[in-house]
């Protein structure tokens, strides 16, 4: 039955796809791939400046999922897991390759991401004036707040799927939430929700 819903890849869930993938069909291990790999590189680059070295972590990451599947939980969100799989290894390849200071903590692993909202989608240009301001103060965040952004309003996280990927607890990824939208509305001087708007067309 499984076999014949992966042939309609757009109905079905990361969950079912999981589970399969876990019982050694290489057909949902492929579609997981294909799906994800493009926004999991994209997180990648946002803190190594290598792009190769970036997918070179994303490939490993698929690559352990299929040798260990027999390993793996039953029960995940499937998203959340890859995101923060690649977050721990370019950690770990930092380390490795010295490129940043020696650390055994994912926390000194910084988040280089620079929100850019599309212009193309702005109408006029007291918005597009709007818009580049708001950029600005994005990028200006902090590290860990900018990237609690980024998993919240572009990956579409949950607060607990943040503090999966970020390796902290919730009420940590909560805050961080909160301080960054606090120093953006402290800044903005203006309604809160245009920059929650905003967001799902920043990239």
């Amino acid at each position: 039955m499984v076999k014949k819903q992966l042939l309609h890849t757009e109905i079905l869930e990361d969950s079912t796809l999981w589970n399969s993938l876990k019982e050694g069909n290489e057909n949902a291990f492929s579609i997981l791939f294909k799906r994800h790999y493009a926004h999991l590189v994209r997180y990648g680059n946002s803190f190594l400046p290598f792009p190769e070295k970036v997918q070179d972590c994303v490939q490993d990451v698929f690559t352990d999922i299929w040798i260990y599947r027999d390993k793996l939980h039953d029960k995940v969100v499937v998203k959340a897991y890859l995101l923060a799989c690649v977050r721990k290894r370019i950690t770990r390849s930092q380390e490795r390759d010295r490129i940043f200071r020696l650390s055994s903590s994912i926390d000194t692993v910084e988040f280089l991401f620079d929100f850019s909202i599309e212009h193309d989608l702005i109408s006029d240009e007291t918005t597009a004036s709007k818009v580049s301001h708001l950029n600005h103060l994005i990028n200006d965040l902090p590290s860990r707040q900018k990237e609690a952004l980024y998993l919240r309003y572009n990956q579409e996280l949950t607060v607990d799927q943040i503090a999966d990927t970020l390796d902290i607890n919730y009420q940590s990824a909560n805050n961080l939430l909160h301080r960054a939208l606090l120093s953006l509305r402290k800044e903005w001087k203006g309604n809160i929700f245009f920059i929650l708007v905003l967001f799902s067309f920043a990239f």
